[in-house]
């Protein structure tokens, strides 16, 4: 394979991922892939399997059917260099803000570094998300938005070229949401991760995302878009809206086919 075919290999590939669950199909034929430094939404309503899907791509769950190939490597396990974040930001009490984000580093899974190494990488990440402050500070005394950002902050000091998050910043208040939809887009163009969000909010998934993926009530795929919207995209609300239609009928014509598929 030569380079310009591998720089532009997707990092992420899901292809035909299926999963039931007592009979019901949570995820049927899947196919996504995501890129180094394109951030990808999941868009879908509750239920449709979007969670399901990121614990599958993080290697926490297996499939029933199709695959996961992340780095050219079929997924088998979680991976070292795949970092996942959840809405709750899963914060240890009793330890810093720096510890925190350190911890982990050391686990049997990661990396050997050195200690000085360890530093440097917590460090870096606490400048990345504007926490260099806040470093011995402990939970209780950060506000909403600044233990998301310690959150994030721990997921990128392990460095990860793959990053996974599950509707992190739907318990934050709008303007604290704002904040971090800006903070994770400019990650993402710093470190070229390659980026999967769970997302409920279709606003959200339009300002942020490279592409969204959008799941029907089954779990399967009803509409992918590429949002190709210039900076500053809450300039450009005609564009936002025509996808936002796009988005808000597929959805409708998928319940409408449930609904019509339950009552025969």
């Amino acid at each position: 394979m030569n380079d310009t075919a591998s720089t532009n290999a997707p990092r992420v590939n899901v292809r035909q991922v299926g999963l039931g669950y007592a009979g019901r199909r949570v995820l049927d034929g899947v196919d996504l892939d995501v890129r180094a430094g394109e951030l990808v939404s999941v868009l879908g309503p509750s239920g449709c399997g979007k969670s399901t899907l990121l614990r599958i791509v993080a290697g926490l769950q297996h499939p029933e059917s199709g695959q996961v190939v992340v780095d050219g490597t079929a997924l088998r396990g979680p991976r070292p260099d795949v970092a996942l974040a959840f809405q709750d930001p899963c914060l240890l009490p009793w330890l810093s803000v720096e510890k925190n984000v350190a911890f982990g580093l050391g686990f049997s899974r990661q990396p050997d570094v050195s200690r000085s190494a360890r530093r440097e990488r917590v460090t870096t990440a606490l400048n990345q998300v504007g926490l260099a402050h806040a470093r011995h500070y402990v939970p209780r005394q950060l506000s909403g938005g600044m233990a998301q950002r310690a959150a994030l902050a721990r997921c990128l000091a392990r460095k990860p070229r793959t990053l996974l998050l599950d509707e992190p910043f739907g318990a934050l208040d709008e303007v604290t949401r704002a904040e971090m939809q800006q903070l994770l887009v400019s990650v993402v163009r710093e470190t070229g991760a390659a980026t999967l969000l769970v997302t409920h909010d279709i606003d959200e998934a339009l300002l942020v995302s490279s592409r969204i993926v959008v799941l029907g009530n089954r779990g399967r795929p009803i509409l992918q878009l590429t949002v190709d919207v210039p900076s500053p995209r809450d300039m450009h609300l005609d564009a936002l809206g025509a996808l936002r239609i796009q988005i808000l009928q597929a959805l409708h014509d998928s319940m409408s086919r449930v609904a019509l598929t339950s009552s025969t």
